[in-house]
């Protein structure tokens, strides 16, 4: 699996709606943008400026939906 795919099955899991998918960017409520990068760093972006990189989905998942 890459690390896209691992980051739509866990959003799946947590409950999280992907609203769309374009290439590395997936775009989750309420404006959220996560970013996979090639490292299998996640970046996470509101309205384009970086909040955090993270390198366990988990932590980002609960961090998105808490």
């Amino acid at each position: 699996m890459t690390a896209l795919e691992i980051l739509l099955e866990a959003l799946q899991f947590y409950e999280i709606e992907v609203m769309s998918v374009n290439g590395n960017h997936i775009k989750v409520p309420p404006a959220y943008e996560i970013e996979v990068e090639a490292n299998g760093i996640y970046k996470l972006l509101d309205e384009g400026y970086i909040i955090a990189p993270f390198a366990d989905i988990n932590e980002l998942c609960r961090f998105i939906s808490g």
